[in-house]
This record gives C-alpha cells, sequence and structure tokens, in this order.
C-alpha cells in the first residue's frame, strides 16, 4: 500500500484549532504516516509535533506556510525540509510576527470604530492563546459572537478589501522569502495554486518567477482543490518541470469538509516532492 502523506496542515501555533500533539495523534488515528506541519509565518510547534511523532512512528517534516508578496498580491509558499534554526529564517519569520500582531492590532481597531464591534482585539487575543493573530482567529470570534452565520461570511462582510476590518497585507518579499526557504535546506512549494484569482497567463508569469527564484514544487492536490483543479495543476506542474506536493489544508475538526489525510492520488505523470527523500 502506499505511504500517506498529508504536508500541509495547522496548529494552534498558528490558525489550526488543535495543539501540535493533538494534531500528529489524529493524523495517527487517520493512518497518516508522514506529515508536514506547515504553520503560517512560525515554526513554533514543531518541537512539540516532533516529540508526539516520534512516540506515534510518524514522519515529521520540518515546514512552515510562508507569506510573501508577489506583484502585490499575497502568496503562500510551503516549505518542507527546512532547518528550522536557521538564522536568515528565524529573523525573517521573528519580523513577520511582528508585523502579524500589528495587523491584528489595526484589525481589531478599524471593526471596533467602524463596525461598532467591542472586545475585539481581547477575544481575538484569547482565541490565539497567545500565539500569532491571524486573520482566521477574526472570523471565528465573529462567528462565536453572533455577527455572522459562516467563517465565510465573517471574511466576505467583515474582512475582504473595501469591508470594515480589511487592512492591507505587507509579507515578505517573494525572492528574499524563497531565499530563506532554500538556504535552510528547504523546498518551496506554491500552496493552493487554483485559489489564486490569476488568469492563466499571469500564474505561468508567477511560477517562471518562482523556478528562477529557487522554487521546485506545485500541490497539485489540496483540500480547497476540485478533481478538475487538481489536474489543472498537474498538468501545469509535468510542463514546468515542477514536483507535485499534497496537503489537505487541515485546520481543525471544525471544517469537517476537510479531513487531516484524506486526500486523492497524485494524477498520473507527476513526480512527487517526496520522490528523493531519503
Amino acid at each position: 500500500m502506499p505511504t500517506s502523506y498529508d504536508l500541509h496542515c495547522h496548529s494552534t501555533a498558528s490558525d489550526g484549532t488543535l495543539s501540535p500533539k493533538a494534531l500528529i495523534q489524529h493524523a495517527a488515528n487517520q493512518n497518516v504516516e508522514v506529515i508536514a506541519l506547515t504553520d503560517h509565518d512560525t515554526v513554533a510547534g514543531l518541537d512539540e509535533a516532533r516529540v508526539e511523532a516520534q512516540q506515534q512512528g510518524i514522519r515529521l517534516i520540518n515546514g512552515l506556510e510562508l507569506s510573501v508578496s508577489w506583484n502585490n498580491q499575497t502568496l503562500h509558499i510551503v516549505a518542507l525540509g527546512i532547518d528550522p534554526q536557521y538564522p536568515a529564517l528565524r529573523d525573517g519569520l521573528n519580523a513577520l510576527q511582528r508585523y502579524r500582531q500589528q495587523r491584528g492590532e489595526e484589525i481589531a481597531a478599524r471593526l471596533e470604530k467602524r463596525a461598532n464591534i467591542p472586545g475585539v482585539l481581547a477575544g481575538v487575543t484569547e482565541l490565539a492563546k497567545g500565539k500569532l493573530l491571524s486573520r482566521t482567529h477574526f472570523a471565528r470570534f465573529l462567528l462565536e459572537q453572533g455577527h455572522v452565520k459562516g467563517m465565510q461570511e465573517a471574511f466576505t462582510r467583515y474582512l475582504k478589501r473595501g469591508k470594515p476590518g480589511y487592512v492591507s497585507s505587507k509579507w515578505a518579499d517573494f525572492e528574499e522569502g524563497l531565499k530563506w526557504i532554500t538556504d535552510s535546506g528547504g523546498q518551496a512549494v506554491v500552496a493552493h495554486p487554483a485559489r489564486y484569482s490569476m488568469t492563466a497567463t499571469k500564474r505561468r508569469k508567477m511560477l517562471g518567477e518562482f523556478i528562477e527564484c529557487g522554487g521546485v514544487g506545485l500541490e497539485v492536490v489540496s483540500g480547497s482543490h476540485s478533481k478538475g483543479e487538481s489536474h489543472t495543476m498537474a498538468n501545469l506542474a509535468k510542463q514546468l518541470g515542477l514536483l507535485a506536493s499534497v496537503g489537505s489544508d487541515y485546520h481543525g475538526p471544525e471544517n469537517r469538509w476537510v479531513e487531516l489525510g484524506r486526500l486523492a492520488p497524485l494524477p498520473d505523470g507527476c513526480t512527487p516532492i517526496w520522490h528523493d527523500w531519503e
């Protein structure tokens, strides 16, 4: 039976709802054999996850999901096999975490002032359990407080461009962020590429620059991709010589439509990202 991989998931170190330990335990229950913990702009959960992975007999890949800016558009890059202690990477992540805190405070202030919603910062900080703030935490707060009926509505009504809580993002420079990953010994993978609002021409342009900057992979099978989108991304990966990755983008049991390790196989002809892993 083929090895079960899930190379994109989140814990409470960023915007997931399971602790790193509980996430690995859930992975074991789902028969995942190789997992990458890829929290947003942080490696804080890796040590806890590694201890539990050893207990469960699961192979843990050091990872993260890095936020970068390309042509004024936010992109997410999954980093696999990084050295979490690499100085330039750690410095870059520390800067991003400081920015996330500042952005979170600004989002809270705007929601309190423009949408007349009290106690936003305190509520979101409690949800984040002292970890970095993300827009997902704000969406959860708005849902729990009864301002919306679903997570997507929170983004649509309050957090997207032109809405009361929107704050423009300034992430790591595309080239610089990829350098942090590759210089630390990692492999850079474009996360959930079908989710970005891009024409086919723009996507190819971005991927061309991605390859020039040392990027090697494309997340072909994703928890947010349809079957058709996965096949489109598989063809693109084959045409461009990119390795193919798989990841659920699991955030916790609340999102019942996405399950850890429950992923379709890679389409035929793809070279998996783990092809040359020992």
